[in-house]
């Protein structure tokens, strides 16, 4: 290769001179020495460096923990960086994250998660003492007998004393007698009749359930059967809420002030539920007669065919039934059937064609659609008093009527007769 002044040289190689034959070292043109960068380096701190290779173990593990990232306009940095976790400092600014540390327990827990774990027997229990539990609600002492999985289940058949057709039928002749005396005696002695006939009806359930371990307000009950009759009978049906109002209200106080913790709820319950079907049911037999309810004195021929309806039926299922009775009625009273049923019904229906139109105003179309009507809740009502004495397991309700029970035993069907011929003679326009 020619130069501009036309010497010739060889093309370069690459290769830097060396300083001397005898020498071994290369020498790189502008290279400092290892030396001088070591002496011109910056001093470092001991404590940041790694350990050596060949050193013991310490036994520190680093972590690695997320920092918070500075707020900007790059949409990355929401998602924090790693740092590195060295000094105490870094260990309480972070002290609320997620520590890996807790995962390398002595006991590894199988089904555990990365952010679960196990506290020690004792640490948890003094873990638990820190937060007291709130104590327990004190429950008032259920005080009624608790029953099995089928409260029905031997009820209702236990033995009682025996007691004959004759006796029966001499009874009931007896009482019909008295009752049609109260009738000719006028509408104020036979209110005081009804009035009085519910209170020891009321008694009766009471002491049912008394007997069963329960605890209603017996004297408050019977008193608001009482009241709500003769209020019934000054000022009609508008007084029944304000009585019954009154009845809970009252209730409640009385519980409240009881001298032990009784079942609340079950005692009021049980008042409550006497006082609606003894006491509200029974008190529109007063209604009927009440000198405001009907004119010319018809509300004692409505209330009349409403017992003679009532008895009919009563007597027709009896008698039939104790005759051709085979195959049972309902489970809740097993002496019940079906040929007395029937019978019942047709002897409702043979009074209401031919007893009811003797009394005026009553016609035979008219006592025929009260027949119809009687026919189907008297049944209902007995069977609703069956059912009730075979959930408390009493045989009967009372012996104040031999050959009948108690008085609440001649009256279960009365007690949905007399609301149900109140409401049909509206129907019906005779009011």
């Amino acid at each position: 290769m020619k130069s501009d002044d036309g010497s010739i040289f060889d093309e370069p190689t690459g290769e830097y001179p060396v300083t001397g034959t005898n020498d071994p070292r290369v020498t790189i043109t502008g290279a400092e020495t290892a030396s001088d960068l070591v002496d011109d380096a910056p001093e470092f701190d001991p404590a940041t460096l790694l350990p050596h290779w060949t050193d013991a173990p310490t036994g520190q593990v680093p972590i690695v923990v997320a920092r918070e990232s500075a707020q900007n306009d790059d949409p990355w940095s929401a998602i924090p960086a790693p740092a590195w976790r060295e000094g105490e400092a870094d260990w309480v600014a972070h002290e609320d994250q997620f520590d890996a540390s807790i995962l390398a327990g002595e006991e590894k827990v199988d089904d555990a998660r990365p952010w679960e774990f196990v506290l020690p027997h004792d640490q948890a229990e003094e873990e638990v003492t820190v937060d007291a539990p709130r104590p327990a609600l004190l429950r008032a002492q259920r005080t009624r007998h608790r029953v099995s999985s089928n409260p029905l289940a031997g009820r209702a058949v236990r033995q009682s004393s025996s007691s004959s057709v004759s006796s029966a039928t001499a009874t009931g002749v007896l009482l019909a007698i008295l009752v049609f005396a109260f009738f000719l005696a006028g509408p104020v002695a036979l209110t005081i009749l009804i009035v009085a006939a519910l209170g020891f009806a009321s008694a009766e359930a009471f002491a049912g359930f008394r007997s069963v371990g329960a605890h209603p307000a017996t004297i408050l009950g019977i008193v608001a059967v009482l009241t709500l009759g003769i209020a019934v009978y000054n000022k009609g049906l508008v007084v029944l809420g304000a009585v019954t109002v009154l009845l809970v209200v009252l209730g409640f106080i009385w519980y409240m002030s009881a001298e032990r913790r009784i079942d609340v709820l079950d005692g009021l319950g049980a008042t409550i539920f006497v006082y609606v079907w003894v006491g509200v049911l029974g008190c529109y037999g007063v209604l009927l007669i009440a000198p405001h309810t009907y004119a010319n004195r018809h509300g004692m021929a409505y209330l009349f065919g409403a017992l003679v309806l009532t008895i009919c039926n009563d007597a027709g299922a009896l008698f039939i039934g104790r005759w051709i009775g085979r195959r049972p009625l309902n489970a809740l009273s097993p002496n019940k059937t079906v040929e007395g049923l029937i019978g019942g019904t047709l002897v409702t229906f043979l009074a209401g064609a031919a007893v009811l139109p003797l009394v005026s105003p009553w016609t035979v179309t008219h006592g025929l659609e009260a027949a119809l009507a009687l026919s189907i809740v008297v049944p209902l009502g007995d069977l609703f008093e069956s059912m009730v004495k075979r959930t408390l397991g009493l045989k009967d309700l009372g012996r104040l009527l031999p050959g009948h029970g108690g008085l609440l035993d001649r009256l279960d069907g009365l007690l949905f007769a007399l609301p149900t011929m109140y409401y049909l003679l509206h129907i019906l326009k005779l009011s």
